[in-house]
């Protein structure tokens, strides 16, 4: 700015102080509560924004060039940390730091560069090299962030590339008006762009917490389907029996009180002298019986179907708009595949079926099953010449 006035340089020396102070604050804030790198790292450059500008005031104020190797080394550090958060992206850490270690190596070498410019180019080669730099870095965290689906996110995106453009312009600008103007027009040029460069910022700051919020919503509603697989997951487990795999007693009792009519087909079945082969075998032979009927009955009926265990060697099946005549072939085709039954150890164990159907036909289905279940004893009795009825498990 013009030298000679120092009122224009102190008003522009605090708005970017606390430009710098505010927006290292925010991304502070963000990066605290996200634990993003992205965040952290732009927090760290505002603050070496806020030293670079203590120099950068300094040196316009007082026209003395010793100030251009402070504040070009701070400035670069500031160019250094967001070419960082630009390769490190939103990740939980900044993996390749290649890049950073050969950056810093060059440090000495842009210091001198600017040096040398401001030396022998005056202070209009020092602004225009200023903006194209930083036109540069913002541009490039804009090309390096993948696009989001947020609109925080698409905004943040835009405010950078907003802001790229602007530095662009502001170095031709400044060109235009330091070669056909006179000192105090470039000085309120470079007064009113501070003004502006702070509101673009601001837009910039606002946008990232817009982005973060949207991200803390986005991680909300997926904790919160989690939380819904999980109860899912949760209470199905409870429904299931261990053994065999099928629904358990408390699920059919509890689909019997729900259910209003039932359109389809109920099935009862029961295995004959399973206590015999439980004495003779013994019961881990028996648990195996038990577990691959599970798995027969579950492959045996469709996806729409329901198998449960009933109770000890006790199954139920629910064929599901299905007619009467169908779901008693199938269940004549699984008595056929039970008795080539195998055993591991023993070979071939022949187990036999007693079965009951009954149709919905309007009926509820806990009428459904009551019939299903009378078929069921009459054609055991009649198997084994029984008159007593046996204990079987109440639905509840």
């Amino acid at each position: 700015m013009d030298p000679t006035s120092a009122i224009p340089d102190i008003t522009t020396f605090y708005i970017q102080e606390i430009g710098a102070l505010l927006f290292g604050l925010v991304f502070l804030f963000l990066y605290r509560q996200s634990r993003a790198v992205y965040f952290g790292l732009w927090a760290i450059a505002w603050g070496l924004r806020f030293l670079a500008a203590i120099f950068s005031f300094e040196l316009i104020h007082t026209a003395d060039t010793r100030w251009l190797a402070p504040y070009a080394t701070f400035e670069f550090a500031f160019v250094i940390v967001l070419i960082s958060a630009a390769r490190a992206g939103f990740a939980s850490g900044l993996k390749d730091w290649r890049t950073v270690l050969r950056l810093i190596a060059i440090l000495p070498i842009f210091v001198a560069l600017v040096y040398a410019i401001g030396r022998f180019e005056t202070l209009e080669a020092y602004h225009t090299s200023h903006a194209m730099v930083l036109g540069f870095v913002y541009f490039y965290n804009f090309l390096r962030l993948r696009p989001h689906q947020g609109m925080g996110s698409r905004f943040f995106r835009f405010s950078l590339l907003v802001l790229a453009v602007a530095f662009v312009v502001h170095a031709s600008l400044f060109l235009v008006l330091y070669n056909r103007s006179a000192p105090p027009m470039w000085a309120r040029y470079l007064y009113g762009e501070t003004l502006y460069d702070f509101v673009l910022h601001c837009a910039l700051a606002f946008s990232a917490m817009a982005m973060w919020s949207e991200s803390q919503i986005d991680r909300i509603k997926e904790l919160g389907a989690e939380l819904d697989h999980v109860r899912r997951e949760t209470r199905h487990s409870l429904d299931l029996d261990r053994l065999t795999g099928l629904l358990n007693q408390s699920a059919l009792a509890t689909r019997v009180e729900e259910s209003g009519e039932f359109a389809g087909v109920v099935v009862v079945c029961d295995m004959d002298n399973f206590k015999d082969v439980n004495d003779r075998y013994g019961h881990l032979v028996g648990d195996e019986i038990l577990r691959n009927i599970g798995n027969l009955l579950q492959s045996s009926i469709r996806h729409e179907d329901v198998a449960f265990r009933w109770g000890g060697d006790e199954f139920v099946i629910l064929f599901q708009n299905q007619r009467g005549d169908i779901a008693r072939n199938r269940m004549a085709e699984i008595e056929l595949r039970l008795k080539e039954f195998r055993v591991r150890g023993f070979g071939v164990l022949p187990i036999t079926f007693s079965w009951g159907t009954a149709e919905g036909q309007g009926r509820t289905l806990r009428d459904a099953l009551d019939e299903a279940d009378r078929t069921m004893y009459n054609l055991k009795r009649a198997r084994a010449g029984e008159s007593a009825p046996r204990e079987r498990p109440p639905v509840r």
